[in-house]
Formats: structure tokens, C-alpha cells, sequence
């Protein structure tokens, strides 16, 4: 007997079965060098699986929760979420996964066939191509890539059931080309190839060559040594609570330390109190195949990761070990996505996953490739500095905006992330500019920010230098020796909330002297860097011999090397990592935390770029460390 209750039950799941159909993606174009070849097999099985949308994830929801931890004033400053913690709470909602699961069950794919990732993130079933065209009303194709003759299947299009469409993210295999293809492109080109000489909108420059080192302060204008470093920004202390703390280092393969040149730079320079670090090595930790090749040798491939680590091995003392993070095996290589990868698990398929035009895709099927797919398994640093970077617009919003969510999770779990800001002033890699369509050229005049710089959720780091002639105790201007400090503003990302005041004094007092055809000047996009460091004349060991180095790749280590010191001072009395900083060093009680520095501009793009000012500019952001006082400011938080 049915009851009027299972009638409108009936009727309500009947109601969402025959829900009328909506497209729900398309393809604007084919890919070049790709052509469709021939309609795919109808008895063929094709891997499906669809991405649930994942809630909370909001840049407004995403600034909420993590100034709820990272805000000085919040009563729950320093109170971090637990990685499980943060999981459950991007992870789709059960609501999503029945009406996925019923839906495909209604359709005739059966209940027994499907199959739901651990962390919700995917439902799974193997459907013949038959089934899935019926299902998606849509058609596959067979399409050959031109140059390589690798085959991709995709469709042009797809549409799902109105009901479905708000649970459903992106379904693969469907209009995304993503087939790796395993060809490397120019220099300049961002896919895959982070750790390829030239890649990336930030790589150190080499000057001179260095034949008589001048290890004393007096010659700080000439020479950037550690002892350079510790005078301007007053970092005397050893750490007292290295077993509890830990300092991240990232590189890309193929870039990759030698280790004679940690051993010659520590000849030359020992840390605080004279502690020898000859023999001392980071401790490796190998991201999806990542090696520290020893095949090519030059400063292309060894002079950022050995910048990197002499800097931060001395800085921090041989007390605290320092942690590299090796991403990517020699043939696929790797991108940023796939360093948080393998920090949080919960990334893997957030959002639909990584996106092989940008990033590795492994396992590795090219020839001796890395054949796992390291999810999750490694344990985030505190403190994690990266000195490579793109250009923002060589990416798009979309996925700028997947990956800059997952650094506020970081940041919720007690990270701090860092990441230079480039070398080109307000110009991208190469020193090229955008054209009115958005494209990177030589002729360009639009200024081009740097990614992931403009995530508000990343602390950037822009560059200083002392000034020809000057000593140790006069101030800093911005980096105009070489290189100029990347800064500027967002055409992604709207300006936090902790930027608001500093940034829109810094536009009423000095309002930039350009149309809005020429760079975001709304007044209300995210605004880079947040502070800086010298980045000018370091001497590098490199290939057994040493050289002047340029970057703000020199600069990002040693805020990373700082900010590692002043979580020692505060898990050494029991108190938590300082996390996301952003929040705290833009709150007045920072306000005199750092070397304001009023001189020098980052030209790029036909233009002076912008000027610095007293407080903050998107030169050099609110200054440069001054450790004394920072860390007194942050003992005396919770």
C-alpha cells in the first residue's frame, strides 16, 4: 500500500532522475598542435571520475578563517588546525556524494561499480565510452598530438542533470586536454619546467667573479656575507629548541646543490660563534622522483639551490637542521602544485586536481620516470621558503585561485610560506610586459605581476641592497644593482583585509603616475611584496669557485632563515609557530618591527615602476626584519 508520504518521495526522486539536462562545460578551442582524428571506440572503457565540489573555499571564507588563528587580536591566535582537521573541513559534503552516487546508480552504471575516494573528493567508475556519452550526452573523440603523436581521448563538451551540477566540479576524461606531452618548450614557457635554466619569473643572476673575499663589515656594499646578514637585520641568536622547530627549503629538478660547494662556503664562512658547518647537509626529503642531480653542472643548474642552502644552513646554525624539498624527477619535472602534494593530502584532488599543462603528472610514464604519486607523505616545515616563481597571467585565475587556497590551509595548520618576488621590477620573466590581450611580449607596456607573490595568503619577499659606499648601519634602499624588486599589484586577487590601511595610505599619499590601461590601479587588488631583504652582491659558492650573486631568490632564504629563529624563541617557552604572518606585521603592534625603507623605485615595462615611501610601498613592503624587536613582539603574543 503506498502512503501519500512515499508517494511524494517516489515522485521527489523521480522529479531528480529526469531533471532536465544543462551543459556544464566546453571547450573555447582546440589546443594547438593537437588534431581530432576519428570518434573513439563505443565498447572502449574509459576511467571516469568526477570531482566533487569542495565548500568553504571562498577567498573571503578562506581570509576569515585563517585571520581567525593569524590576527594577533583573535582569542584564537597561534590555535592551528590539525591536517585531518583541515581535510574534513574542504572535503565535499555527504549531500554531494549520494546525489553523485544515486544519480549514476538511476543511470545504469549500478552501485557495485562505483567506487568513492577516501577523502570524497572523486567518485570512480570504469564506463565504456558508450555508456558515458549516453550519460553526459555528449561524444568522444580520439585527438593526436602533431609533433610527439601521443593520442588523447576528450569530448568537446558535456552536460549533466540540473540537480547534479552544483555537486559536480570537473569530470575526467572529458574537455580538458590533459595529456602530458613530453617535450620541453622554450626557456621562457612555464609548463613543467620550474627547475629548467631560464624558467620562472624569479632566478638568481651571477656577476663578478669573487678571487679575494672581504668577510668584514666595513665591505658590506661590496660583498654580502652572513656577516652582513646578521649586522643589518640583528640576528644573534643560536636556537634553543631546534629539535621542536624545522626550516623548509624547495627547489625543482634539475637545480641541485654540490655538495664540495656547502663544504667550500663553510670553509670560508663559519656560522654564529665560529660553528664550522663543513660536512653539514639539508636533510632530503625526495618529492615525486625529485634528485640532486650531479649530470649538469653550471650556474644555471647549481646556483639557486646552493644560494639557497649556504645562506640558510648558516643563518639558522649547525643546531637546526634544515629540510630540502626535492620536487619532480628528471623527465616530467614539477611544479608548485606538486610540492603541496606531498605536504597535504587533502590537495591531491582538491578542486579536480593538478592540471598537466602547468604541472607533473605522475606517476611518471616516460621513460626511467618516477612511477609513484606522493600524496600527502611529507610533514610541512614551519617555515617554507621558495625562490621561484611565474607570471600571473601566464595562468589562469581558475587555477591561481586552486592553488592559493591550499597555501591559506598551510597557513591554518601553522606554515609560513614565503616566496621571492622577482627580479624585474614591475615587469614579468624576461623582463617582458603584458599587451592589451593579456600575452607576455618585448613590446608590452602593462605592468606584469608575479605568481604566487599576489596570493594573499603567502608572505612575499622583495629585495634591498646597501648602497654603493655605505655601511651596515645606514639604511637600505630597494635593489637596483642587477636586479630590481618585483612588486606591484594583483590582476586576480582582491586585497586582503590586514593590507587595507597600509596599502590605501600608500596610494593617497603616493598615487602612482600611470593609467589604469597600465597596471590594476582600482585600489583595491592585492598589493606585493609584504617586506624585504638585501638581494644584491652575495658571495656564492658555485662550481668551486665564488661569485656575486643578485635576486630576490638571495632575499626569501633569509626572511625564511629569521622567521625560523623567532619560532625557536617561542616553542623554546612553550609557545606555538607564528604561522601566517601577514596578519600580525601589517597590525599596529609591528608597526616598528622593521627598517622602513625611503629610497629607490622597481622600473620595469618603459616605466620608473613604483617609488618606495615612508611605511609601505609595493617596492619593498612594510621594510626589512629587524629581528630584535620582532621577536619580541611575537613572545608577547599567545
Amino acid at each position: 500500500m503506498f502512503t501519500l508520504f512515499s508517494l511524494v518521495l517516489a515522485a521527489t526522486a523521480v522529479a531528480q532522475t529526469i531533471s532536465p539536462s544543462v551543459l556544464h562545460a566546453k571547450r573555447s578551442h582546440l589546443p594547438a598542435g593537437w588534431s581530432r582524428v576519428r570518434r573513439h571506440t563505443p565498447d572502449a572503457v574509459l576511467p571516469l571520475r568526477f570531482g566533487l565540489v569542495q565548500p568553504n573555499v571562498g577567498m573571503s571564507t578562506l581570509e576569515e578563517l585563517l585571520n581567525d588563528v593569524s590576527h594577533p587580536e583573535s582569542p584564537n591566535y597561534g590555535m592551528h588546525w590539525t591536517p585531518a582537521r583541515v581535510a574534513d573541513h574542504f572535503a565535499p559534503s555527504d549531500e554531494a556524494v549520494d546525489a553523485v552516487t544515486a544519480w549514476l546508480a538511476d543511470s545504469g552504471l549500478g552501485k557495485e561499480r562505483l567506487r568513492v575516494s577516501r577523502n570524497k573528493g572523486w567518485v570512480m567508475v570504469n564506463a565504456t565510452v558508450a555508456e558515458t556519452e549516453s550519460l553526459l550526452h555528449t561524444e568522444y573523440h580520439v585527438y593526436v598530438h602533431e609533433l610527439s603523436g601521443k593520442e588523447h581521448i576528450a569530448s568537446e563538451a558535456y552536460n549533466l542533470p540540473a540537480h547534479i551540477v552544483p555537486h559536480v566540479e570537473i569530470i575526467v576524461p572529458s574537455i580538458d586536454f590533459n595529456a602530458v606531452v613530453p617535450k620541453r618548450s622554450s626557456p621562457t614557457s612555464t609548463h613543467i619546467t620550474l627547475g629548467q635554466p631560464g624558467a620562472g619569473t624569479v632566478s638568481p643572476k651571477l656577476g663578478a667573479v669573487v678571487t679575494n673575499i672581504l668577510d668584514d663589515l666595513e665591505n658590506c656594499h661590496n660583498q654580502t656575507t652572513p656577516n652582513c646578514l646578521r649586522a643589518l637585520y640583528g640576528l644573534e641568536y643560536s636556537p634553543l629548541a631546534a629539535s621542536r622547530n624545522s626550516f623548509g627549503i624547495v627547489e625543482y629538478t634539475p637545480q641541485a646543490y654540490l655538495p664540495s660547494d656547502l663544504d667550500l662556503f663553510a670553509t670560508n664562512f663559519t656560522s654564529l660563534f665560529g660553528q664550522s658547518l663543513v660536512g653539514a647537509r639539508p636533510n632530503i626529503q625526495s618529492i615525486d622522483g625529485g634528485v640532486v642531480q650531479t649530470v649538469s653542472e653550471s650556474f644555471d643548474f647549481n646556483g639557486e639551490s646552493n644560494l639557497d642552502l649556504q645562506y640558510a644552513m648558516n643563518l639558522v646554525t649547525g643546531h637546526q637542521p634544515v629540510t630540502l624539498y626535492q620536487v619532480g624527477d628528471l623527465q616530467m619535472g614539477a611544479s608548485f602544485n606538486n610540492l603541496l602534494d606531498g605536504l597535504d593530502a587533502s590537495y591531491c584532488t582538491f578542486e579536480g586536481g593538478d592540471d598537466a599543462t602547468q604541472d607533473g603528472i605522475y606517476p611518471d610514464r616516460l621513460p626511467g620516470g618516477y612511477l609513484g604519486n606522493d600524496c600527502g607523505i611529507f610533514k610541512p616545515a614551519g617555515v617554507i621558503s621558495t625562490s621561484y616563481g611565474y607570471n600571473e597571467a601566464d595562468l589562469s585565475p581558475a587555477y591561481a585561485a586552486r592553488q592559493c587556497a591550499e597555501y591559506a590551509k598551510l597557513g591554518l595548520m601553522g606554515v609560513t610560506v614565503l616566496y621571492s618576488s622577482g627580479d624585474n621590477g614591475v615587469a614579468g620573466n624576461g623582463a617582458l610586459c603584458l599587451t592589451s590581450n593579456d600575452k607576455d611580449s618585448a613590446q608590452g607596456q602593462i605592468f606584469n605581476p608575479g605568481f604566487p607573490s599576489t596570493c594573499p595568503f603567502v608572505t612575499s619577499v622583495g629585495a634591498t641592497q646597501v648602497n654603493p659606499g655605505a655601511s651596515v648601519t645606514e639604511p637600505e634602499s630597494a635593489c637596483e644593482q642587477v636586479i630590481f624588486s618585483g612588486g606591484g599589484f594583483s590582476n586576480y586577487f582582491a586585497m586582503p583585509s590586514y593590507q587595507q590601511g597600509a596599502v590605501t595610505e600608500y596610494l593617497s599619499a603616493n598615487p602612482p603616475p600611470y593609467a589604469s590601461t597600465v597596471y590594476n590601479s582600482t585600489g583595491k587588488s592585492r598589493a606585493y611584496p609584504d617586506v624585504s631583504a638585501n638581494g644584491a652582491n652575495y658571495v656564492v659558492a658555485v662550481n668551486g669557485q665564488f661569485g656575486l650573486v643578485f635576486g630576490t631568490s638571495a632575499s626569501a632564504p633569509v626572511v625564511g632563515a629569521i622567521l625560523t629563529m623567532v619560532n625557536d624563541a617561542r616553542l623554546a617557552i612553550g609557545k606555538r609557530p607564528i604561522g601566517f604572518i601577514n596578519p600580525a606585521i601589517y597590525s599596529p603592534a609591528f608597526k616598528g618591527a622593521f627598517h622602513d625603507i625611503t629610497a629607490g623605485s622597481n622600473p620595469g615595462c618603459g616605466t620608473k615602476g613604483f617609488s618606495t615611501a615612508t611605511g609601505y610601498d609595493p617596492v619593498t613592503g612594510l621594510g626589512t626584519l629587524n629581528f630584535p624587536v620582532l621577536v619580541a613582539e611575537w613572545l608577547l603574543l599567545p
